[in-house]
């Protein structure tokens, strides 16, 4: 497939909190990004998503389509199996045929969160759940069928579009006085501006002559932390404009079951995507901040 000077980005899964952060930020840079949501083409659809990719002639995909409920994964493994795996090799097809690269977002779940340090990319992988098992597979599916490719896996994501814990502590922080928070699992919490920015940022790297990036980059946060101390640091930046100041309890993992086991260490060293990129996630409080500032204009 010809590619014009003006092709654009796609984006696959465009209705989501990741998605609709990349286009907010292609239409901000003067980017041509085009958002594809799953009514127009779900990804398990080889026809739509080939028709989707046809149309519009891009110079890049990004998927940001996914099964990302966690625990609803246990309970529906084949709502998962076709999201997150049969989807992705679709997907990975149809833009081999056209030629065209393909970033694709994996996870911190493919890891058993046994090791003690940050994660690499060369670190083996043992998912614990049906998200991270379906999420590895996902990613060979994608290996096998796409040269072109750059998987990018991410941990913790939160910004101010869809779900995210980070406003459900919002949430919570408004309606009680105690908030009781996992404090032994551990990660780096991720912002979907400093994914998106790391998108573009690939996309401006895969211009250059002779372009050979493909493969398996960690992209995530600045700051490793935990669950309680992220939730305590977004409960504190609130209180600014809420004047409530909820008490945040640490808990064991053990104290909250739930039905997905969750790695205790999700960690992920970025080293080598910002060498071969050259873009680092930005401080955990700044991105807290202009999170909740955007949350507050928009309210």
């Amino acid at each position: 497939m010809a590619k014009s000077p003006d092709a654009p980005i796609l984006v696959f899964g465009a209705g989501g909190q990741l998605g609709q952060e990349v286009m907010a930020q292609g239409s901000a840079r003067g980017l041509p990004v085009q958002g594809v949501k799953r009514a127009e083409a779900d990804i398990g659809d080889a026809a739509a998503v080939t028709a989707a990719i046809e149309s519009r002639k891009p110079r890049l995909i990004l998927n940001a389509a996914a099964f990302t409920a966690v625990d609803k994964a246990e309970s529906e493994p084949e709502a998962a199996h076709l999201a997150n795996v049969v989807g992705i090799e679709i997907l990975a097809k149809a833009a081999a045929r056209f030629d065209v690269p393909l970033v694709h977002i994996s996870t911190d779940y493919v890891f058993d969160g046994s090791k003690q340090g940050a994660y690499v990319e060369s670190d083996p992988i043992k998912p614990l759940g049906v998200y991270g098992a379906t999420k590895a597979e996902g990613e060979a599916r994608l290996r096998a069928a796409a040269p072109k490719h750059i998987i990018l896996r991410t941990a913790w994501v939160f910004g101010p579009y869809g779900a995210n814990f980070l406003k459900t502590m919002l949430r919570l922080a408004g309606e009680r006085d105690l908030l009781r928070v996992v404090a032994d699992q551990r990660g780096c919490p991720t912002a979907t501006a400093d994914i998106a920015a790391a998108v573009f940022a690939i996309d401006q790297a895969l211009d250059a002559p002779a372009a050979d990036l493909w493969g398996t980059y960690h992209f995530a946060g600045a700051d490793a932390t935990t669950w309680h101390a992220f939730a305590d640091a977004i409960v504190e930046a609130q209180t600014r404009w809420s004047g409530r100041r909820p008490k945040v309890e640490a808990i064991t993992t053990q104290d909250y079951p739930t039905p997905a086991k969750r790695p205790q260490n999700s960690e992920l060293n970025s080293g080598l995507f910002a060498a071969t990129f050259g873009y680092r996630a930005a401080p955990l409080a700044e991105r807290i901040a202009e999170t909740l500032a955007s949350l507050r204009t928009a309210a």
